[in-house]
């Protein structure tokens, strides 16, 4: 086979905050960040990111304090599990007032 018959195939899509939708009041469960124990957020420095790199909707800044627009974000917990410093943990939505849901 020569070279020249080989491709390489890409997509040219990217993700956009909340693809899926609004998440409206399904979530079970919310991310709460400790500033204390997060690694940009104490050093000043984009020394981790492990919670923008693999949240699968795409609703956590790259900002020096990461932020998580609740609006998007579904509750499924993979920010909070990979996060290396365990900053994030998932608090039960029953905590937060109604004003909080916004």
């Amino acid at each position: 086979m020569a070279t020249d018959d080989l491709r390489v195939l890409t997509s040219d899509s990217h993700a956009g905050p909340g693809d899926a939708g609004r998440t409206g009041s399904w979530r079970v469960l919310r991310p709460v960040i400790d500033y204390a124990k997060c690694a940009p957020a104490k050093s000043g420095k984009p020394s981790c990111f492990y919670c923008w790199l693999y949240c699968p909707d795409t609703v956590v800044s790259k900002t020096l304090q990461p932020q998580i627009d609740l609006t998007y974000c579904k509750g499924c917990g993979i920010c909070a599990e990979e996060c290396p410093p365990g900053a994030i943990t998932m608090v039960e939505e029953s905590k937060f007032s109604d004003e909080d849901n916004r």
